[in-house]
């Protein structure tokens, strides 16, 4: 029987985790936005890459939310 507290933790360590891809996030446009400043010419260029960025970049918390689910309701059942 597993330990209902330790689910917790774990699904809370996967949280924590894949909330560091906000950090990352803002990171990734904080950047583009620089550049687009710098060279304005490039800017739907940088736009369109920033945005497949900060999607990949946004699959990591929907990952660690769909863990974090699993640990919490398929290994705190059992």
């Amino acid at each position: 029987m597993t330990d209902l507290g330790l689910c917790a933790i774990g699904a809370a360590l996967a949280m924590m985790f894949g909330n560091l891809a906000a950090i990352g996030e803002s990171l990734i446009c904080c950047h583009a936005i620089d550049a687009m400043s710098r060279n304005p010419e490039m800017r739907s260029k940088l736009q369109s890459t920033m945005m497949i960025a900060v999607a990949l970049d946004e699959s990591t918390g929907i990952y660690s939310l769909i863990v974090a689910i699993l640990i919490i309701f398929v290994l705190g059942l059992h």
